[in-house]
């Protein structure tokens, strides 16, 4: 479907603002209904981009309206349909920023909901399935035409791949995310367990509904019996499956945006307004009455819709929580974070969360092996007041996780740390950024920290093996075969240099936790 088709259907009553005959023949190959002021990570190229235009004033200079169509340009939008209802018009400024990013606008009267451009476009997409001759597919046409109302309709995916695979027999059939979560089962389909269900998704007999979607939003048609029918009627039922997916992605876009505006309200300072907007926020959201609250964050490659995707797919698997999943805007590349309501679960707590996410997360890792996921996962913050404490954690515990390698090896290993896991002194460290570490270290053991110095490196080792044994003078010298003299020797000259008195117990944990920060 084309730009220009819009315009053809009176039932739309589209009017076209601006655009030339090279903008109105661009292809659309989806719609995203947006309100976001910059939309531009959330879009993908080729898709028709509807606003209501919440997010523009009348007071707002020109530079806004061309910062938003400037992202559209970037973004490979095909065209913006504005809605007049807002400003009971299109602005101006919109028209003309269009004008010079090339992208076609068309107003969108009152009395056309965005819902019917959306139906619109994504049943044309799909071909009309009832009006197109049947010959060049393999479902029937009236299982084609059902298959549209129902995709139409917004039906659930239980219903649609029921639907869908009725005419062979309805045998059991299963819609699979990535880690093995049931999207959709068939009556005749028993409960799969996760471990099997993930299995599953790589077996001969599973076909991937949307291939192009990241290693962690995949969602996969499984059939675990071999049915006589041509693949190509597979693929055609894999295609309806799609459609609905990616109806799906829209609502996961459209909730990322406000969810970060939730974080971003979460990391800023505190003012008089805060607590209100936090609250608007978390009602956005879906948050509002969902206290306790958990804080999650992930690290992964630097395509931060990947990682996105990932911390989506893991906490699909938390039934009963509410959450909200994005980006905060002083985060590093592929990064991304979530605000976990536990309310309404029955069992809640951080550590039933850290249990469900550690179990899936070598899963979820294997998925995209190449790259190590770490995450961070606060303990549970009482109030909405207290979510910016538990973002601190989250940090504080994926710095941990980051930090916290195999021995003798420097690559980076996928973990999931909680606060709760850093019940030592050398896991607490590992939370602390590595230069601050260093600095640490350095200062505190003074001379020594230069262990290019062979008598330096050998003090370091008396001092580490000392602190190992509690202090034991016996048992030091015994360790390192020497002579207890030798030993009080060598913690002699180990206090001069460092100005420190190991006989006091602050003075020994100083020196333990710089020799853990080296």
């Amino acid at each position: 479907m084309h730009v220009e088709d819009l315009l053809r259907l009176e039932s739309l009553d589209l009017t076209l603002l601006w655009g030339d005959r090279p903008q109105l023949t661009r292809e659309i190959s989806g719609v995203t209904a947006t309100d976001l002021e910059d939309p531009g990570r959330f879009l993908q190229r080729g898709e028709l981009v509807l606003s209501g235009l919440v997010w523009w004033a009348p007071a707002d200079d020109e530079a806004k309206a061309e910062r938003f169509v400037a992202a559209l340009e970037e973004a490979g939008a095909v065209a913006l349909l504005a809605g007049e209802e807002t400003h009971g018009g299109v602005p101006a400024v919109l028209v003309e920023a269009c004008r010079r990013h090339g992208i076609a606008i068309l107003s969108v009267p009152v009395h056309t909901s965005f819902r019917a451009v959306t139906d619109t476009v994504y049943l044309r997409q799909w071909g009309d399935l009832s009006r197109r001759p049947a010959a060049p597919y393999a479902l029937p046409e009236n299982v084609r035409a059902e298959l549209s109302r129902l995709l139409a309709d917004g039906t659930d995916p239980d219903t649609l791949l029921t639907r869908a695979v009725a005419h062979l027999g309805t045998p059991p059939a299963y819609v699979l995310s990535a880690t093995g979560r049931t999207v959709a089962r068939t009556p005749t389909a028993p409960p799969l367990p996760v471990r099997r269900a993930a299995e599953a998704v790589t077996a001969a007999t599973t076909l991937s509904v949307d291939p192009d979607a990241s290693p962690y939003a995949q969602w996969h048609l499984h059939l675990p019996e071999p049915v006589e029918t041509p693949p190509r009627m597979l693929h055609e039922i894999a295609e309806v499956l799609a459609q609905h997916r990616r109806a799906a992605l829209r609502r996961e876009t459209t909730a990322r945006g406000r969810a970060v505006d939730l974080l971003a309200l979460i990391d800023t300072p505190s003012s008089p307004a805060a607590p209100a907007a936090l609250g608007r926020a978390l009602e956005a959201c879906g948050l509002a009455d969902q206290d306790p609250y958990t804080v999650i964050t992930v690290k992964g490659q630097a395509d931060d819709d990947g990682t996105v995707d990932a911390l989506t797919e893991a906490l699909h698997h938390l039934t009963d929580c509410g959450f909200a999943v994005g980006r905060l805007p002083t985060a590093e590349p592929g990064e991304a974070t979530a605000v976990i309501g536990t309310r309404t679960r029955t069992d809640s707590g951080t550590d039933t969360i850290a249990t469900t996410l550690k179990n899936l997360w070598p899963t979820l890792q294997s998925r995209n092996a190449k790259v190590p996921l770490q995450g961070g996962i606060s303990t549970p913050a009482a109030t909405p007041q207290t979510l910016k404490g538990a973002l601190t954690q989250a940090r504080y515990a994926l710095t941990a996780a980051r930090s916290r390698n195999a021995p003798g090896t420097e690559a980076p290993m996928s973990r999931l740390t909680a606060i709760e896991d850093l019940t030592t002194l050398g896991a607490l460290l590992t939370g602390i950024p590595a230069d601050v570490r260093t600095a640490f270290g350095i200062h505190a053991l003074g001379p020594l920290a230069d262990d290019t110095n062979p008598s330096h490196r050998m003090l370091l080792e008396t001092l580490d093996v000392f602190l190992t044994h509690n202090g034991s003078w016996a048992r030091t010298a015994e360790a390192l075969h020497l002579h207890v003299n030798t030993v009080h020797y060598r913690i002699q000259r180990v206090e001069m240099l460092t100005g420190r008195d190991l006989a006091r117990l602050d003075h020994k944990l100083d020196l333990k936790a710089a020799l853990l920060c080296r």
